[in-house]
């Protein structure tokens, strides 16, 4: 596979490839150099093309001493290196170190960071990795602490010994053969356009700039060490584990890591949790999750919810969140009416009212 065509940026949007000491990617930039940066981590099967009006409406974007964006295509994504596969037996470790790697590159020694949907999934891996280098941190919309698929509880209790029910064997292959053969219509229910419109957006809501993301979509790199990754057969339903390649397997809890160390971290940067109050992607019943779908009749054999329930996402980040202000730190959770699993796409100036001063936020 070979490195994406660029897509086209808004005007102020400032698109360079970068490379780091781990990786060769595409990174967006906003605002004044010597402003303050804030870094984006974009979502599953997304770029981060996805936030060019959220970086050019953050304050200063046109003045010295504003807020600086910088949002990179992550690795299995956009203009990512192809060849810089995701090993997913680290969790998001790979995600988060090209992160730090790139901070590093650009030198910068303290971000406000900023993550949604697997972007936050990557975020709890560097809060326990380096808080010391973020001032402030955004969840929004973001992957349960504890991973995608297969636990049952606020604990994050697994299902099974193996996590079955979690990584690349439960991505839908439909969805994924359109995404590489660069489908950008609605003649499919399962075309990535189609998705987008009925998961991720709140309908009916189709943004202006709908065909730039839809392209951005197209451009996850798909293979058995990418998307959807390998798998492993299990005898516990629904019978397949996780691999050990690629970001399906990579957000399995199998490789979530320790969470207790979250609550270990000095300093504590606050957290602004920010989710769509009709999130169809991460909620306590995710169109995509294992139990949902089981219970829905979708998936045969299910178990029943007492081996097998919907994950409880949310429950499982605001439990977490709990614990984190319980050990000193600081958090809070906010919902904007309307919006599913984007709602800085969906309602960005109700968004950056929200998120605007919590980047003036001290740390405790």
């Amino acid at each position: 596979m070979s490195i994406p065509t660029s897509i086209p940026t808004l005007a102020g949007v400032v698109a360079q490839t970068v490379t780091t000491a781990r990786i060769t990617t595409r990174v967006l930039f906003t605002g004044p150099e010597t402003g303050t940066p804030v870094l984006f981590l974009h979502g599953n099967v997304t770029s981060a093309t996805w936030w060019e009006e959220v970086m050019l409406s953050l304050p200063g974007t046109y003045r010295p001493g504003g807020y600086r964006g910088i949002a990179p295509d992550q690795r299995g994504f956009g203009a990512a290196d192809p060849n810089k596969k995701i090993d997913a037996t680290r969790g998001m470790g790979d995600l988060a170190d090209d992160a730090l790697a790139l901070l590093d590159h650009l030198g910068v020694a303290q971000a406000h960071l900023v993550g949604n949907s697997m972007g936050g999934s990557v975020t709890w891996r560097l809060l326990m990795a380096a808080s010391e280098r973020l001032l402030t941190v955004t969840l929004v919309n973001p992957g349960s602490p504890y991973g995608f698929g297969g636990t049952k509880d606020v604990q994050g209790t697994p299902c099974w010994e193996d996590f079955a029910g979690s990584g690349g064997g439960l991505a839908n292959p439909e969805f994924l053969r359109l995404v590489e053969a660069g489908d950008a219509g609605l003649d499919n229910a399962f075309s990535p356009r189609a998705v987008l419109r009925m998961l991720v957006y709140k309908p009916p809501f189709i943004p202006a700039r709908e065909d730039d993301l839809v392209a951005a979509t197209l451009r996850t790199h798909i293979g058995p060490e990418d998307l959807p990754g390998d798998s492993v057969e299990s005898p516990n339903w629904p019978f397949k584990a996780p691999g050990r390649w690629g970001m399906a397997n990579a957000a399995s809890p199998k490789y979530a890591g320790d969470l207790e160390g979250l609550y270990r971290i000095e300093p504590k940067p606050p957290i602004l949790w920010i989710r769509g109050s009709h999130d169809l992607a991460v909620s306590d019943a995710a169109a995509s999750c294992p139990g949902a779908l089981g219970a829905a009749g979708q998936i045969p054999g299910w178990p029943g919810a007492e081996v097998f329930p919907p994950q409880p996402m949310l429950g499982q980040t605001r439990a977490v969140l709990e614990r984190y202000r319980a050990a000193g730190g600081a958090y809070e959770e906010v919902v904007i009416q309307d919006t599913g699993h984007v709602p800085f796409i969906e309602k960005l100036p109700e968004f950056n009212r929200i998120f605007h001063p919590h980047l003036e936020t001290p740390r405790t």
